[in-house]
């Protein structure tokens, strides 16, 4: 048992704390230990939380920003990775196979079919006339997507990566990927990186992208003559023949990139980036919550992350910082919501 000095001690420490706080943060904490207790009261070695639990501990995430400082019974990250399974759980409900209009499976034997063709060194569109003249009703889009893929060429590897290092500097690339929201929607997020010094030159998120939307995202990444000579994407549907004529009329190259990600690697690189050093540990409540994020992990991204290609330089080429003097200690400087941090030297007080 504490001696009750120690007790003393400490109601008076709680109390000092109590008196610099605002109503709003103390109701707000309460609650939150409230409901930690009525969990910890099933009798079970482990609590087993609910979905109420898991929605109450999602809303407070965003409501309140000392939330993980009074989380105990479960781990912090757990909270993002709940939504993430809801999410999941979500879309493969609604996923699943119904019967209806659609469209109709490919029948095993297509494929097989499909499959012996393309070993005697037929392409899609002649096997899909084979398949014709045979009474099977396939488009040449269908009989694509189940062709067997070959080993890549290593001779076009090695072009190609040759083309991406002798040009780095004047090449930059765009790309698409996906997040969801607490409301089980989906953001798409746009961005332009470039290759030489990987930054990120402009970023947008909309719930609904379009061909038009896109065009305009790329008027503003690239204003005035700040153009690269040569714009690397992907075959996605968006990228239509309009999209690649306002990249001609800007005087870029479009350089599509068959077999992603692997000739698309710097813009597939910084999405698993953005993802495991941010949206992992997020919970994202809107297109204007994602924005935010997104502006200060960039500015983490540019400013003072280190990186393995540019000789362990930052994009925006973070200079060399000498200790300036025998008391000075280094410190950390918490970034992206004390996600990351950056390091550096201050005077001893």
């Amino acid at each position: 048992m504490r001696s009750p000095i120690v007790f003393l001690v400490a109601l008076g420490v709680h109390t000092l704390r109590a008196l610099f706080r605002t109503r709003e943060e103390l109701l707000i904490e309460n609650l939150a230990l409230r409901q930690q207790v009525l969990a910890l009261k099933q009798k079970r070695p482990r609590p087993l939380l609910d979905d109420m639990d898991r929605a109450f501990w999602v809303a407070l995430r965003a409501a309140w920003p000392g939330w993980a400082n009074r989380l105990f019974i479960v781990n912090p990250d757990t909270v993002a990775k709940w939504n993430r399974d809801r999410f999941r759980r979500y879309w493969a409900k609604i996923s699943q196979h119904k019967p209806g209009p659609g469209r109709p499976p490919v029948d095993a034997e297509i494929r097989s079919l499909i499959r012996t063709m393309a070993h005697d060194g037929w392409g899609a569109p002649r096997i899909h006339g084979e398949l014709l003249k045979l009474g099977f009703v396939v488009s040449e889009i269908t009989v694509s997507r189940y062709m067997p893929r070959g080993p890549t060429d290593s001779d076009k590897i090695k072009q190609w990566v040759a083309f991406l290092r002798n040009h780095k500097d004047a090449i930059a690339a765009m790309d698409f990927f996906t997040v969801p929201t607490v409301s089980l929607k989906v953001l798409y997020i746009f961005f332009v990186i470039e290759h030489g010094r990987r930054r990120v030159v402009h970023f947008n998120a909309t719930f609904n992208p379009t061909a038009v939307w896109v065009t305009q995202q790329l008027r503003e990444a690239f204003p005035y003559d700040t153009a690269p000579k040569y714009l690397i994407f992907d075959r996605d549907a968006i990228f239509n023949p309009a999209v690649v004529d306002t990249v001609r009329a800007m005087g870029i190259k479009p350089c599509r990139a068959y077999r992603s990600p692997w000739q698309n690697g710097v813009a597939e690189r910084w999405i698993g980036s953005c993802r495991r050093e941010l949206l992992t540990y997020v919970v994202v409540f809107s297109r204007r919550h994602l924005l935010r994020l997104m502006r200060f992990y960039i500015d983490y991204y540019h400013e003072d992350r280190c990186h393995l290609a540019m000789d362990k330089d930052t994009p925006h080429e973070r200079p060399v910082a000498p200790r300036p003097s025998s008391t000075a200690k280094v410190v950390a400087l918490p970034r992206v919501g004390e996600l990351h941090h950056r390091y550096e030297w201050r005077e001893a007080a």
